[in-house]
């Protein structure tokens, strides 16, 4: 816009004598600078009426910048580089988009102020609803001839004249409500006319004819033109300028007799704050009280003294101070600052300041809540997990918030500014024992043509600190993934690689835009691509090979954090659910998802909420009631813990993983998924009295350390940070027949489940965490429960199954069927009578059995026969009619 000489230079005449320093340079901004859509084109910008003056050594290029009418050709503007074009713009102050049009567009105006407007300004700026309004052709008051605003004129819904407000008789106060329509007295008349004498129907429109408008139409799509001295023209096309800016605003809040006013405003407006919206109503019968009454403003009976340090002496202050505290990382508190001098003050307005002694720790009187001055310490996990996350996320603090997962949004923040004057201490500190680092060249404004010659530099500017001298030993860009360019360019976060090459690094600079750009005839170097001869397209294959074969593309996959073990995983392996965001591995709750749909997987306890297939109250049967309180939070159970992946149970209850399979009675119906808990009555009466030494609650089922003798809730101990995992124990030769082994991790032997108090030594042992996993992939909790875990379906239905579990629990002694033997071993056993599968139980037929019933001969060698219940029954009815029982 102009270029200016040093600050300190003097006004006047002088100021010519002075070398130029700084620039004033117009603000345009992306479209998604300002918003959240995105924008697919990175040539366009938003223009601004806003101005910034910087040093003249911040300039780093000249770009062309127009407004969408000048361009004829939009595709080949933007082939060339540094080329931009703009359409509307916008206010940073109001944050709101306003449309550009040219000037000359205007014609609802008056000649002498459309004269002015056209002469001063090369656009005119106004809200999207007015410009069909200022595009149209002048309209004129069908009383007085006299130009009609928009604001204080009306249309006639049948003849379609324009009035002004006044005009009328009698004068309209204000306009029709939305929705309704007003007539001129005339047509009012003439149509009271047809309506009684009954000879005209009135028929109602389907649609509402669309008003006339002489706004430009709009640009065709048709095949770019391809003129290069029509492009140079259009760039030298002259643009008016008035008072350095090409626009102005002109929309529903502009007056437009105030345009003829050099000195108004041209930065777009909202609505007046004046009147009976924005100013309080006042009824007159109020009492007047004359000023000698009032009391002045801002006196002491006015105002509320929150101290009055500045009266005390120099060492009152620092001898009270002294005996408060005598911790250093309190005394820097302000929040803490702040309530020693209220209650200081408060002390010495009573007359009691030498008998102070206060020790405050929490705020009282300028918080609502009871708030700690400083935080709880963070423990060694939280800053490696807060480390961690910084170096992932930077400074999204949120996002570092979830990850570290035990500490508020403000805990993390504060400790976000002291772990980083933390490490700025380290640098200082490691700076004075290294020493200073070498000085920067100082930087001049202006070089003589022989220093430009020498390739002297004029400080180190922006563009030089992005250049990176030395790239990795095998250097990938991480836009276009090629191995070789002059020069390297640092590339933003988020990206397979930290450098960008020379071409995607400058498009990156200058549109913000990644996608691979030819580069153009005209820029190329005079190398032997140029000295083609003609007729060579320039893009042909080489006559040569290769040396090196294309790099292989880079993906980072995307990470989730599991709550179970606090570790990241990629997103086939930790599945997040889509609705309430619970994090775990699939394996650690017995999750099978298609590939193809784990963006869509559900936690259980939601798609119970659609499915209803178990009961609605989703908290554990063997854990303690929740409170209301806690119950309010959604969802319930928190999704930020792995307390809410529970499974039904055989009575349409809820269990936590946790707990069904760290308490040694329970079982699943399936195990590799962990479906359907069951022998929930074989817990002992031991474990559901006794009181959990963590809570202190005697509701639910205790399982015991296997340390020491302390019994508590798995929940409770969860959450107190015991240590859960899987350890295997080597088995005896003896025992082996009897006992079951599982191999994980090369380690063979008979696995248990460990719970630990957190207070006992674990570093001394091999215990495997829940979702560790071996060579196969299988994680440890997996294999724990495919062992151990699985109920015997084989056996029995699960109705007889629960049924056999309470006539033990009852003592109820009942002797068994003679045919009653050991379950099958074969998956799924089928009647050798009705070829069923499907039985309460089945029953294994003996040789001699088999010949005598079936009469077909004894089976084969190694082949086992079954029998169902139902045959079974009918067999042994019939055996005793006949005096014999099957055998």
């Amino acid at each position: 816009m102009e270029f200016l000489p040093a600050e300190d230079a003097p006004k006047g005449e002088e100021r010519r004598n002075y070398l130029y320093t700084r620039v004033r340079l117009a603000w345009y901004y992306r479209p998604s600078d300002v918003s959240d859509r995105p924008v697919a084109d990175p040539r366009l910008l938003l223009a601004a009426i806003y101005s910034e003056v910087c040093d003249i050594n911040q300039l780093r290029a000249k770009c062309h910048v127009v407004h969408r009418d000048k361009i004829s050709d939009l595709s080949g503007w933007k082939k060339r580089p540094d080329r931009f074009y703009f359409n509307r713009l916008f206010d940073p102050y109001i944050k709101k988009e306003f449309e550009v049009i040219p000037s000359r567009d205007v014609r609802n105006l008056p000649d002498h102020i459309r004269d002015v407007l056209i002469e001063r300004y090369e656009y005119v700026v106004a809200e999207k609803e007015v410009i069909p309004d200022l595009t149209d052709t002048i309209r004129l008051c069908d009383t007085c001839r006299i130009w009609c605003p928009t604001s204080d004129s009306v249309l006639c819904d049948r003849c379609k004249k324009y009035f002004h407000m006044k005009c009328v008789q009698p004068p309209l106060l204000a306009k029709p409500s939305r929705g309704y329509g007003w007539t001129c007295a005339p047509c009012s008349r003439r149509h009271e006319e047809e309506v009684d004498s009954h000879e005209h129907r009135h028929l109602t429109p389907v649609t509402a004819p669309k008003l006339k408008s002489n706004a430009p139409a709009a640009r065709g799509r048709g095949r770019p033109r391809k003129d290069k001295s029509l492009a140079e023209k259009e760039e030298n096309l002259p643009v008016k300028h008035f008072n350095m800016w090409p626009f102005r605003y002109f929309g529903q809040h502009t007056v437009a007799e105030d345009t003829l006013d050099p000195e108004d405003l041209i930065f777009p407006r909202t609505a007046s704050r004046v009147g009976p919206k924005y100013q309080a109503n006042i009824p007159p019968e109020l009492p007047y009280y004359p000023p000698s009454e009032l009391e002045e403003r801002g006196t002491d009976n006015t105002v509320e003294i929150m101290g009055i340090f500045n009266t005390f002496t120099k060492s009152e202050p620092e001898e009270v101070k002294a005996r408060l505290s005598n911790d250093r990382k309190v005394k820097s508190s302000v929040d803490w600052l702040t309530e020693v001098i209220r209650r200081l003050s408060e002390a010495a307005m009573d007359g009691s300041m030498s008998s102070v002694k206060i020790t405050p720790t929490r705020m009282e009187k300028f918080k609502k809540v009871e708030i700690p001055y400083t935080d709880k310490d963070f423990n060694r996990e939280e800053v490696v997990a807060f480390e961690d996350a910084i170096q992932q996320h930077g400074a999204e603090l949120r996002a570092v918030r979830d990850e570290v997962g035990t500490r508020s949004m403000p805990e993390v923040v504060r400790f976000y500014g002291h772990w980083k004057n933390m490490k700025l201490g380290e640098e200082n500190r490691r700076l004075r024992t290294s020493g200073p680092p070498p000085k920067r060249p100082t930087p001049r404004y202006y070089l003589t043509e022989a220093e430009a010659n020498d390739g002297q530099l004029i400080g180190q500017s922006d563009d030089e600190s992005s250049i990176i001298a030395q790239p990795s030993k095998t250097p990938s860009c991480a836009a276009c993934r090629t191995r070789e360019s002059k020069t390297w360019w640092k590339a933003p976060k988020g990206l397979p690689t930290n450098i960008l090459c020379d071409t995607c690094g400058t498009n990156w600079r200058k549109y913000a835009d990644l996608n691979v750009r030819p580069i153009r005839e005209e820029s190329l170097p005079l190398t032997k691509t140029r000295e083609k001869r003609e007729g060579t397209p320039l893009a042909g294959p080489s006559s040569k090979r290769a040396r090196s074969t294309p790099p292989p593309t880079i993906s980072i996959l995307p990470q989730n954090r599991c709550l179970a073990c606090t570790k990241h995983g990629p997103i086939g392996k930790v599945l997040k659910c889509k609705r309430c965001q619970f994090r775990v591995h699939a394996g650690a709750i017995g999750a099978i998802v298609d590939p193809a749909n784990v963006d869509s997987w559900v936690c259980e306890l939601c798609e119970n909420e659609e499915i209803l297939e178990a009961s609605v109250n989703s908290d554990c049967l063997l854990c303690p009631r929740s409170s209301n309180e806690d119950k309010k939070k959604k969802p319930w159970p928190p999704s930020d813990s792995f307390l809410r992946a529970c499974k039904p149970t055989e009575g349409q209850g809820w269990a936590h993983v946790l707990c069904a399979v760290f308490t040694p009675e329970l079982s699943f119906t399936d195990a590799s998924r962990l479906r359907l808990v069951e022998g929930l009555n074989t817990v002992s009466r031991h474990k559901w009295t006794t009181r959990c030494c963590l809570c202190g609650e005697t509701e639910g089922a205790v399982i015991r350390c296997s340390d020491c003798t302390k019994e508590f809730h798995a929940s409770c101990a969860w959450k107190q940070g015991h240590k859960f995992g899987f350890e295997i124990q080597p088995v005896k030769s003896s025992r082996r027949d009897s006992t079951i082994t599982v191999t994980f991790k090369g380690e063979s032997g008979c696995m248990n489940a460990i719970v630990s108090c957190k207070e006992h030594d674990h570093s001394k042992r091999d215990i495997y965490d829940i979702c560790e996993t071996n060579e196969g992939g299988e994680t440890a909790l997996q294999v724990y429960c495919r062992a151990y875990k699985q109920a015997s379906v084989g056996q029995a239905h699960g109705l007889l199954r629960k049924a056999r579990r309470l006539d033990s629990i009852l003592n109820i002694r009942s002797e068994p069927p003679p045919l009653a033997l050991p379950p099958p071993t074969t998956p799924d056993p089928e009647c050798y009578r009705c070829h069923s599968q499907f039985s309460p139980a089945f029953y294994r037929i003996s040789d001699s059995s088999s010949s005598s019933v079936n009469g077909a001969g004894s089976p084969k060698e190694g082949q086992e026969l079954f029998m169902c219940h139902r045959c079974h029954f009918e067999l042994n009815e019939t055996s005793k009619s006949m005096g014999m029982m099957v055998s």
